[in-house]
């Protein structure tokens, strides 16, 4: 399908159908495309944590707004930003960006000192911020990506950040969570879904 016409098919979905699992594959490709996305300088200043453990899965549940919805997607994954955002993130990046590239790591200095530049213009809080915003810029790829597969994916922030921060241990790992996306297959009987759409996928 078009991806207009993927778009026109997708919403929030609110309770998907349990018993229909996503292929290992199908969530690769997905991630496939998060690591493709764009970002601000293209550093990518977040993490996704695809959680499969049963157990986590119910607790980050418990954090939750609609623990049901949790509990009935194929998959849950975690969006979180670096609270670390700064020279060394920076330095590593420009380290990968010339062994990929094959190029000098020194022909990427300037390149490194004009992003610290910009990013040390910016708090704490600013930094953050900055690091929130690049994760929405993926997950919003990640979103219509799942759409043209076919996928049904819904966005949530209806959580507690800080039980999700201790479920997980980000802050040890740099990280605060920012937002959720579930992915799986609509059910038929979602009061929230298109009506007269049901499950087909357009062509």
């Amino acid at each position: 399908m078009s991806l207009l016409s993927a778009l026109q098919w997708r919403y929030a979905t609110k309770k998907f159908d349990s018993t229909k699992r996503l292929s290992p594959h199908s969530v690769d490709e997905l991630m496939q495309a998060v690591n493709l996305a764009p970002s601000s300088f293209g550093l990518q200043p977040f993490h996704v944590f695809n959680v499969t453990d049963a157990g986590l899965r119910e607790q980050i549940g418990g954090a939750t707004m609609n623990p049901g919805q949790v509990n009935s997607a194929s998959h849950l994954l975690v969006w979180a930003a670096s609270t670390r955002v700064g020279p060394e993130m920076v330095s590593e990046f420009a380290d990968r960006a010339a062994a990929i590239r094959r190029v000098p790591r020194e022909s990427l200095a300037g390149r490194e000192t004009l992003i610290n530049s910009q990013l040390g213009k910016l708090d704490e809080i600013g930094r953050l911020a900055w690091a929130q915003r690049q994760l929405y810029l993926a997950m919003g790829v990640l979103v219509a990506a799942a759409a043209e597969a076919g996928i049904d994916a819904c966005p949530m922030e209806g959580f507690d950040s800080a039980s999700v921060d201790r479920i997980l241990g980000l802050e040890a790992k740099g990280l605060r969570a920012t937002t959720f996306t579930l992915l799986g297959h609509r059910a038929s009987d979602d009061p929230f879904g298109p009506r007269g759409q049901g499950a087909q996928v357009p062509g």
